[in-house]
C-alpha cells in the first residue's frame, strides 16, 4: 500500500521557500533514508502542488506533516493523504 500526500502551496512559495528548504529536504532526506518516503517533488508552471509517495502509515506521514518547514511556516496552504492502488510497479 502507497500513500500520496499532495500539498497545495502558497502563491509566493517560490519567494519564501529558501529560507526553509535545507530544513525541509533534510526532514525528507531521513525519512527517505528509513524507507518511509519513495518520491517527493513539487509540480512546476505553475508550482502550486506537490506530491510525496509513502510506503509508510499514515501516522508516520502525519508527523512528518506536523514537523515539516513548509507546513508550519505557511508555505504549505493545505494538504491531504489519500491511499494509493498501484497497480503496475513497486
Amino acid at each position: 500500500m502507497h500513500l500520496l500526500l499532495e500539498y497545495t502551496l502558497a502563491e509566493d512559495y517560490l519567494e519564501r521557500r529558501a529560507a526553509l528548504r535545507a530544513d525541509h529536504l533534510a526532514l525528507a532526506q531521513e525519512a527517505h533514508d528509513r524507507g518511509e518516503l519513495l518520491l517527493a517533488g513539487a509540480l512546476p508552471d505553475p508550482f502550486d502542488r506537490a506530491v510525496l509517495v509513502w510506503t509508510a502509515p499514515q501516522e508516520a506521514v502525519e508527523r512528518f506533516v506536523a514537523a515539516d518547514p513548509y507546513v508550519v511556516h505557511g508555505l504549505v496552504t493545505g494538504w491531504t493523504i489519500r491511499p494509493w492502488n498501484v497497480v503496475v510497479g513497486g
